[in-house]
């Protein structure tokens, strides 16, 4: 089983080692991993260059949907996943995403937790996820991290990428639409991957974007599930977040109690 990791770049040249480090780290397990700059300017490519077992490139793109999209097409391993170039995975990461792909071979996305932590990796808190459903992505919203997150490389070339029209939500519209193909989640009760939060994190830059875009994401499900219209409304999506979120800090204990 080979894994390809697709780093998405563009001035992070602080943390990018970091990225890439962790990836080198990982035992046991085959792995390709690709980056794809959109044009760094400031140490971004020396870095890149002391690694050679990249497979990396340096030019303009449409945007980060579009630079992992790139990585996408490239992706020769067996299953796939993004990892932002200011996040890094744990140790024994990719050997428990085998471990699971292994005893549940119905998967064809898998994800784990992660870890969030400051810029200089101090942990903030794990965030604790349960198996999903097409509820919790309608109403909750993006609720496990790209960072650790896996899909079956059969997805993308059966053509299903990123929409290129996101800038923050592509993860969430993503697997919106995944499950509307039917596509299978599966879920690893293991912190995989650091998800660094800090004040010029893309999340933190554009929060009004990332709403709208959740906003669209949603309205454009519930037409392609030919749902109530109604259900669209702003007040109604508000109110139908509290009552799912509450569904899932009751599914996180019942799951993670029975676990530990």
């Amino acid at each position: 089983m080979t894994f390809s990791i697709i780093t998405p770049s563009f001035n992070q040249g602080g943390f990018i080692a970091d990225c890439i480090e962790s990836v080198l780290a990982q035992k046991g397990v085959a792995v390709e991993h690709i980056v794809t700059d959109a044009g760094s300017t400031d140490e971004t490519l020396a870095v890149l260059a002391r690694y050679p077992h990249l497979k990396w490139a340096s030019e303009p793109d449409g945007g980060m949907s579009d630079g992992i999209n790139k990585g996408f097409r490239q992706a020769s391993g067996d299953w796939v996943m993004w990892l932002n170039c200011d996040d890094y995975l744990l140790p024994g990461a990719l050997e428990k995403v085998v471990d699971y792909i292994r005893s549940h071979p119905e998967a064809d996305i898998v994800h784990g937790d992660c870890i969030y932590v400051k810029e200089d990796k101090t942990p903030i808190r794990r965030k604790y996820d349960t198996p999903v459903d097409e509820w919790d992505f309608l109403f909750v919203g993006c609720c496990i991290p790209s960072t650790s997150t896996f899909y079956r490389r059969e997805i993308i070339t059966g053509g299903h990428l990123l929409d290129v029209g996101y800038r923050n939500c592509m993860d969430w519209e993503y697997y919106l639409r995944l499950m509307r193909l039917g596509y299978r989640f599966g879920y690893v009760p293991e912190a995989l991957a650091g998800f660094r939060w800090y004040e010029e994190s893309t999340t933190q830059k554009h929060w009004q974007r990332m709403i709208d875009e959740g906003l669209k994401a949603q309205r454009d499900h519930l037409a392609a599930r030919e749902m109530p219209s109604w259900l669209g409304g702003a007040g109604v999506l508000k109110g139908m977040r509290r009552l799912f979120q509450l569904r899932r800090v009751a599914k996180r204990w019942m799951i993670h109690r029975r676990w530990h």
